[in-house]
């Protein structure tokens, strides 16, 4: 029988020869998924695509699904992103389509691009956000806006596992734009303001409930009905406070 080595694992699983990165959705009902219901559910569908997935060493090995910056619970996003090691290349291409016909509507992969040069999460720092707020006129809302924008801090409270934490949602705050939907609403509705927002990705992270907690504490705004927020977008912030893409340097380098 061999001998394992001192410091060798029992059982070592094969080496991870290729990693891709993925850009998927999370829409409709599925928003309300918490990342470890989305993590599980890509995990499921890896296994049934039959995605040669690489493992963690040691005697509970695990699939190499790396994250960054997962929406919150009840948020939708179109810009979720992933990395998965494998032990034996995949043209992205295929991957991508393996895996989106193995995952449930409403889990949607968007792009996939085979992972060079720097880590995933040194090119995101800050998200996109659209937000709608049902039964709030635009106008209300700009109002809000401006008193948030012309504060030196705005804090709020956050219940999280490790206890009550105070966040300065104006310090994450890079720029807002309200807007009303493009077709106007039929007489006798009731009003629906749209908020694009982008935050930088601090710690703990700013969330759009965050962002809302922040106008009622400046300017009193409350929410007749739930809002709807959905992630645009993930990226670096650029001289111009846009967002750059963060599968766009592999998207040069990939190999053909």
């Amino acid at each position: 029988m061999a001998r394992v080595r001192p410091g060798e694992a029992a059982n070592p699983a094969p080496p991870t020869v290729q990693r891709i990165r993925v850009r998927f959705a999370k829409r409709g009902r599925l928003r309300f998924l918490s990342h470890r219901d989305v993590a599980r559910s890509v995990e499921r569908a890896v296994r049934r695509a039959g995605i040669p997935v690489a493992h963690s060493h040691g005697f509970s090995p695990h699939p190499r699904l790396s994250w960054i910056g997962a929406a919150p619970t009840g948020a939708a996003s179109e810009a979720e992103y992933m990395e998965i090691g494998l032990i034996r290349p995949l043209d992205p291409a295929d991957l991508a389509a393996a895996l989106d016909a193995a995952l449930p509507a409403g889990l949607d992969v968007l792009a996939a691009t085979e992972a060079e040069g720097t880590p995933l999460a040194e090119r995101i720092d800050a998200s996109r956000w659209r937000i709608e707020l049902p039964g709030v006129s635009p106008d209300d809302l700009r109002r809000a806006v401006v008193a948030v924008e012309g504060a030196d801090a705005v804090v709020v409270e956050r219940v999280t596992p490790s206890g009550r934490r105070r966040i300065d949602v104006r310090g994450a705050l890079v720029g807002v734009i309200v807007s009303a939907p493009a077709s106007r609403s039929a007489p006798g509705t009731t009003d629906c303001a749209i908020m694009t927002a982008v935050v930088r990705q601090t710690t703990p992270a700013v969330r759009p409930d965050d962002v809302l907690g922040a106008l009622d504490v400046v300017a009193g705004l409350k929410l007749p009905a739930p809002a709807k927020a959905t992630r645009m977008a993930q990226g670096l912030l650029d001289d111009r406070g846009r967002l750059t893409d963060p599968l766009g340097p592999d998207r040069v380098t990939t190999r053909s």
